[in-house]
């Protein structure tokens, strides 16, 4: 008989059993790798920043670089196959819907969606702004005799043409390109979302033997992507590690510790903003938040990681496809629109920043002032690039429109890399909530599912146990009938 011991876990079999869990556990588990990379990460990025002090500034600046390798490898294989993948994703989303009609629904939702969720997340920042009055705590004359009355802000990244006379040449004009593969090939993901919209509608208005061609190429494009995607997956916990690495020791622990309130406000507001999806996903959706957590939490690590909607895209369409259930013509429409004009997060932060900045230099907003500032956030965040650190040119231009200094944005730009991280995950989390919400108006059930129903329908198994029981039963009547006779 064998004997267990209370500390049996410390024998050779014990040993090598927990290794192999724990191998194993590491090797399914993409979310608790990346977990891990960040947290060796940040503490690397302690001991060799600032905060720290054991190594040179110089050198510890040098150091991350090179840490940051991979990182670096990482975010290029992405955004390298971005805009294809974009471009593909969503003529085959729209060009998969049955009719016009269908394409028309689904369309004028999920736009309809984006925009009210958008105004309600500018509302809830600048609500939870002014019930905390975060910027209470600092004094506008300190910053404005630090680094002057104004803070250069490049704007170019948004291609604005603030003159009121050629607003609707330019608004067009950056809408819809000239040349289709110019916007291709320089990364204007509005336009090639439009562009990619307009042909996805003609698709469907083809009679399926014109259209097949093109959706093969497109299905094939698709594919090499999402190898690609699958390629830069293994590299993932490396780069968060090489990344986290660099801003810890770059932004060093101070700068989160002296904007302490206006960090907690704007992260306190992004949590209420993921409770109000968790329960749309409950209500609308019909689907539990628990599971859509446990569903999205790779995703979400990663956007917090890399900063960046549009370079998480391609695993957005793979977990609302295979983890959530979501039909491809959903995901394949509504990931790569949202990544682009979704911006839930990035319209939340708007609404912080602005009303923290007006309380610091002693500027009062009223209530036209506000909805200014709401507008503002919400068309600002449609449209603008998903890359990272694109919130402060966005912010610049809804401090000019009510009147705030931009000097302030030098204050709030030291926490900005940690609030980017922040806000990107809540974006990409309000895009899976998209797709989930219009997979349930749309039908809600994929095509893999509908076949199983179908078959379950038609060929319904009978246990082999009835036909025995019945069986038995018959020849029980029969012999009861026979001794009677």
């Amino acid at each position: 008989m064998r004997i267990y011991y209370p500390l049996d876990f410390r024998r050779n079999n014990s040993l090598k059993t927990l290794s192999n869990q724990l191998r194993d556990l590491l090797e399914k588990k993409l979310w608790l790798k990346i977990l891990i990379g960040m947290g060796l990460g940040i503490f690397l990025g302690l001991f060799l920043g600032p905060f720290g002090g054991y190594v040179d500034p110089a050198y510890a600046e040098i150091i991350s670089e090179w840490i940051a390798i991979p990182g670096y490898i990482f975010l290029g294989l992405l955004k390298m196959i971005v805009v294809p993948l974009v471009f593909a994703s969503i003529i085959l989303g729209v060009a998969s819907s049955q009719s016009m009609s269908a394409l028309k629904k689904t369309g004028v939702s999920t736009a309809i969606y984006f925009v009210i969720t958008t105004a309600i997340a500018a509302a809830i920042g600048l609500g939870m702004a002014l019930y905390i009055h975060p910027g209470q705590f600092i004094s506008g004359d300190l910053i404005e005799s630090a680094m002057g009355s104004e803070v250069q802000v490049d704007t170019s990244a948004l291609n604005i043409d603030t003159s009121i006379l050629t607003l609707p040449a330019s608004l067009i004009g950056g809408l819809l390109p000239s040349n289709p593969l110019g916007a291709l090939a320089s990364g204007e993901m509005l336009q090639v979302v439009i562009v990619a919209i307009i042909i996805g509608i003609a698709l469907v208005s083809l009679n399926k033997e014109q259209s097949t061609p093109m959706v093969g190429v497109l299905n094939s494009v698709q594919a090499v992507c999402m190898t690609v995607v699958k390629w830069s997956m293994s590299l993932a916990p490396i780069a968060v590690f090489g990344l986290l690495t660099k801003f810890t020791i770059k932004l060093g622990i101070e700068a989160l510790l002296g904007m302490m309130v206006y960090v907690g406000t704007v992260l306190a507001s992004l949590l209420l903003l993921m409770c109000l999806n968790l329960l749309i996903v409950s209500v609308v959706a019909r689907y539990n938040p628990f599971k859509f957590l446990k569903a999205i939490r790779d995703v979400m690590l990663l956007a917090f990681s890399t900063s960046s909607s549009a370079a998480v895209m391609p695993l957005s369409i793979k977990t609302a496809e295979e983890k959530l259930g979501v039909k491809p013509s959903i995901s394949q429409f509504v990931v790569p629109l949202g990544a682009t004009v979704n911006m839930n997060g990035t319209a939340l932060y708007q609404g912080v920043a602005t009303v923290f900045l007006a309380e610091v230099f002693g500027i009062e907003l009223g209530p036209f002032q506000l909805l200014v500032v709401m507008v503002m956030a919400v068309a600002a965040s449609i449209g603008t690039p998903s890359i990272p650190g694109v919130g402060i040119v966005v912010l610049a231009l809804i401090l000019n429109s009510v009147g705030i200094p931009t000097s302030g944005i030098a204050l709030i730009m030291g926490v900005d890399r940690i609030l980017d991280m922040s806000r990107t995950a809540v974006n990409v989390a309000g895009d899976l909530v998209a797709c989930k919400v219009m997979n349930r108006l749309g039908g809600g059930r994929t095509a893999e599912q509908k076949a199983s129903e179908i078959a379950e329908v038609k060929v319904e198994k009978v246990p082999e146990d009835k036909f025995e029981d019945k069986a038995k039963a018959n020849k029980d009547i029969t012999a009861s009938e026979s001794s009677n006779t």
